[in-house]
């Protein structure tokens, strides 16, 4: 097809699926469809059971506006293209949506498997769309294995379980395992394996280390799917396996559930959070910041409450909107100045400063600032627990604080230009493309105004961002998917045994009415962003250097395909001992 007209397609395939999903959204039920009509009978499944429930459909939802969002971001963005090619990015990313709102919707394990693979697969062609290039080819790689390894874990898992119970589905598998007389060894085995694979998309870590290679090479408007949703598909996975699979009394003690997915969420958020502070590239920088706040969401995941993951879905929604906006304008940067190099670009954006403002308001919803739906969800997690707001402050701080830190030096100029050493590897060899000046403009040149477009979705995702933490209806329908979510007898029963209207919440969560703005959590919101201004303040007169004092820890981060598989592999020894501690 023409490029114009490819792209106009794609735009309306993508808009008209974004309806569709918020249409089914707003129905008040939970929608089960069996594919080609096979039914279950007498609490037996043969068939393909597709379940929408209000936190699936929401992340539907999500990822849709999302892929609109990407595709309208781009539109006429990429150099054109060879001809006979002007259709593959748009199909690509179309793709990569049918994966992720698959994924959401499934209530079979092993279709759940298919549409990971095919998110993965889509994930791998769009990272390395400069086929071209040896860099981005080589981050595509190490996506692809560290990813197929994840999933070749999570297949042997369901091998195990359907060698187990008979079933695929998950509603079924979790019956049978309910049904058992005890808990063995091969159920343990199966949550490691299963949980491995969804937590390699997650970018947990030691999971990680894909994912700022990836994002380091890729399209910039890619960039704005893998961390605005893609990362959270997988978190949404480890929440609805454990809850339908694993949740009930023949599956894994909640304290071995809660065990696993809190230790994993502190490492990955101070990991994420230190990475992120020591970064000079833009896009690597965003990229690490996106590690720390998986680990957030582990955490209040990991809570296995109503208000832990509810808290979780507005801390989903808003870091979605903020972190795309912020991956929209360093594409501005690069498209207009060539570079995604925080030092190279030290007050070359004074002539854009709108851009740095909005750069600015999404580096302040990193840190949780309220209203931004960042900080209520930040919020209503921390009252989980004493401990949660130092957790959460710190990373909120870190994270938003390196942003602030950008922004300063890029659109303002403060400050002196850092130093252009190059960090090293473990074997002491350069490695320049973590620098990010050599960058070149994917617009094929460079530009001298931001195409209204480019411009315009950022802003619409900042606003976004904004709205979760501004409209109580939201705040309130969220809590009572995550009551619903959570009920895993309810499931079964609404999936195996046809209960109309089931899993909706009860009369408790009804009455509850949702986690909303409380004085204590604007409080800690506002104390987490002037932390940011103040480290990005430091960072900038140079009192806190940004790089040099964690030199082992990136070192960690070598590039090489090898040591990230060990590291993947040490990852699920770890993911082992915490469960049958």
């Amino acid at each position: 097809m023409p490029r114009l007209a490819a792209e106009t397609v794609a735009c309306a395939c993508a808009a008209a699926s974004t309806a569709l999903a918020c249409a089914a959204l707003a129905r008040a039920t939970t929608v089960v469809s069996w594919a080609g009509g096979w039914r279950p009978r007498h609490g037996v499944s043969g068939g393909i059971v597709l379940v929408g429930d209000r936190i699936g459909l929401g992340l539907a939802a999500l990822a849709s506006v999302l892929v609109l969002a990407v595709l309208a971001y781009s539109w006429r963005y990429f150099e054109e293209p060879p001809r006979g090619h002007s259709g593959a990015f748009p199909a690509l990313v179309l793709l990569f949506q049918a994966g992720m709102c698959g994924f959401a919707l499934t209530g079979d394990l092993f279709d759940a498997f298919v549409f990971f693979e095919l998110m993965g697969v889509c994930g791998y062609a769009l990272t390395g769309y400069h086929v071209e290039e040896s860099r981005p080819v080589q981050g595509a790689l190490a996506f692809g294995f560290v990813n197929s390894l994840g999933s070749y874990a999570t297949l042997m898992g369901i091998a195990l379980l359907y060698a187990r119970t008979g079933e695929l589905g998950m509603a079924a598998i979790g019956r049978q395992l309910d049904a058992a007389p005890e808990r063995d060894a091969l159920v343990a085995a199966a949550f490691v394996l299963v949980m491995t694979g969804l937590l390699v998309k997650a970018a947990a870590v030691p999971f990680h280390f894909w994912l700022p290679d990836a994002h380091a090479v890729a399209p910039t408007p890619v960039c704005l799917v893998l961390s605005g949703v893609m990362v959270e598909t997988g978190v949404y996975g480890v929440a609805r396996v454990h809850t339908t699979v694993f949740g009930g009394p023949g599956g894994i003690p909640a304290a071995g559930t809660r065990r696993v997915l809190v230790v994993l969420g502190v490492v990955s958020a101070v990991t994420g959070a230190v990475m992120c502070w020591q970064q000079r590239h833009i896009k690597r920088l965003l990229a690490f910041s996106t590690v720390g706040h998986t680990g957030l969401f582990l955490v209040g995941v990991g809570l296995l409450t109503d208000e832990g993951l509810s808290g979780t879905c507005l801390y989903v929604l808003g870091h979605a909107g903020a972190k795309a906006a912020l991956f929209a304008c360093t594409g501005i940067l690069l498209a207009r100045l060539g570079s995604v190099d925080e030092h190279e670009l030290h007050g070359r954006g004074r002539d854009i400063r709108g851009i740095g403002l909005l750069f600015a308001l999404g580096g302040l919803a990193l840190a949780g600032l309220p209203p931004f739906g960042t900080g209520l969800g930040k919020a209503v997690v921390e009252e989980g627990s004493a401990w949660l707001p130092a957790l959460f402050g710190l990373v909120s701080a870190l994270t938003g604080g390196a942003a602030l830190r950008v922004a300063a030096r890029v659109f303002l100029g403060t400050g002196e230009r850092g130093r252009e050493e190059e960090p090293e590897t473990a074997g002491g060899e350069e490695e320049p493309e973590t620098a990010g000046g050599e960058e070149e403009p994917e617009t094929g040149r460079r530009i001298r105004l931001a195409p209204p477009p480019m411009v315009s979705v950022a802003v619409a995702l900042l606003a976004g961002a904004l709205a979760v933490g501004t409209v109580p209806a939201l705040a309130e329908a969220t809590y009572a998917a995550s009551s619903a979510f959570l009920d895993h007898a309810g499931y079964a029963a609404t999936v195996l045994g046809g209960r109309a209207g089931g899993g909706q919440p009860g009369h408790a969560a009804a009455a509850h009415g949702g986690a909303w703005w409380t004085w204590t959590g604007a409080a800690l919101g506002l104390l987490s962003a002037a932390l940011a201004v103040v480290l990005a303040a430091a960072a900038v007169v140079g009192l806190v250097p940004s790089r040099g004092w964690s030199a082992p820890l990136r070192r960690l981060h070598s590039g090489h395909i090898g040591d990230y598989v060990a590291w993947t592999t040490a990852g699920i020894g770890l993911l082992s001992l915490l469960t049958l501690w």
